[in-house]
């Protein structure tokens, strides 16, 4: 059974619905799951998973949260070559320019991306969400 960790930074819900059908995505499909806000998650926690969903809403000139999520991503950065990924957030406006940043971050890194990364625009719609469970199911 592959363990899988969904780590997520939320300031309006958003993300936060995103990441639970991430979770539910890949539990169904049979993964151990453990899920994690920013503040809860750490590089030393890394190498504990098999993959891992990181979702983060896109602010200010598309790009992440600084507060809290891009600090603790920085410190996730040197472990994650070779591991399975999944990338995840909403927007409020742009046209998704900080998730392919994002996802080209990971890939230098050496990630592997199971997917392109899930954008939802505000509220996540159903197709929002199905992906999200899609994306959850690939990472398991």
């Amino acid at each position: 059974m592959s363990k899988v960790a969904v780590v997520y930074f939320s300031s309006t819900g958003n993300t936060e619905a995103m990441a639970e059908k991430v979770a539910e995505g890949a539990r169904t499909a049979g993964a151990e799951v453990d899920v994690f806000t920013a503040s809860e998650f750490n590089g030393g926690l890394v190498d504990n998973y098999d993959a891992i969903a990181f979702g983060c809403s896109a602010y200010g000139a598309e790009q992440l949260d600084d507060s809290e999520f891009e600090p603790m991503f920085n410190e996730c950065e040197p472990k994650l070559a070779g591991k399975k990924l999944g990338l995840f957030g909403s927007y409020d406006w742009g046209d998704g320019e900080w998730m392919r940043t994002w996802q080209e971050t990971c890939q230098n890194d050496g990630a592997v991306l199971v997917s392109d990364g899930v954008i939802a625009n505000l509220t996540p719609d159903d197709d929002a969400l199905a992906a999200c469970l899609k994306l959850g199911e690939s990472l398991a």
